[in-house]
């Protein structure tokens, strides 16, 4: 049960201070304009608590502004949610300079956008090896090759990221159930998918894996599904 505050719905009491924080959920989305975090899973004010970045990446001030929630918001924070989006830019960039690697001359003198691109291109690298394994060296060859690494990448981008913010919770006194969570809106569904080991249910919101066997088995999900195959034609 989600208690209400009548002053989050703007609804005058006798107390004219303004109401605690006190969100269910922690969201770390991507500054894209077409995903309104809080309109996507249908909530209001005070619910969230939404640090918003592009490529959703756990820089500095995202893992800092994360901290701070486990850490001070425990009182009703029940989940930390990772999600990524179909067609994210920051991703296309780095699956961009990936698969054309002058295209980082660009990009010399932007340090802000060089983190951003570091930091993802580890995930497009992972990607494009499961790829490699999966449909052998001609894979590159197929039409749809850039837009399956770019979606691959995209959902192990939020997985990592829901795995790392797992073992910090882990290593710090988050309170006693919260867990980090994934998923990928995907625009053209409105739908969040999230492919898992072991299920053909790949709707809604998942666990990370917990280890390095773990991620061998959602990459071999990821680069199965569907989604990805169809997009590789």
């Amino acid at each position: 049960m989600i208690q209400v505050d009548a002053r989050d719905l703007g609804l005058m009491t006798e107390n004219a201070a303004g109401p605690k924080q006190r969100p269910f959920a922690a969201v770390l989305g991507c500054s894209d304009a077409r995903v309104p975090i809080e309109l996507i899973f249908n909530e209001g004010p005070n619910d969230l608590f939404v640090v918003r970045v592009a490529g959703n990446g756990l820089g500095n001030e995202v893992l800092g502004s994360l901290k701070y929630a486990i850490e001070h918001l425990g009182g009703s924070l029940k989940v930390v949610v990772v999600l990524g989006h179909s067609g994210c830019g920051a991703l296309s960039a780095a699956v961009d300079v990936f698969l054309e690697p002058a295209r980082y001359l660009a990009l010399a003198t932007s340090h802000p956008l060089r983190n951003i691109l570091d930091r993802l291109l580890v995930v497009v690298q992972a990607s494009a090896k499961k790829l490699l394994e999966a449909f052998g060296p001609d894979v590159i060859r197929k039409a749809g090759y850039r837009n399956a690494l770019i979606e691959s990448s995209i959902i192990t981008n939020a997985a990592l990221g829901a795995y790392t913010l797992q073992q910090e919770m882990g290593s710090r006194a988050a309170p006693d159930g919260l867990r980090a969570v994934y998923g990928v809106y995907v625009l053209e569904t409105r739908q969040v998918w999230a492919p898992r080991h072991g299920t053909a249910t790949f709707t809604g919101l998942a666990d990370p894996p917990g280890n390095f066997a773990d991620f061998v088995e959602f990459g071999d999900a990821v680069i199965r599904s569907d989604r990805i195959s169809s997009l590789l034609g």
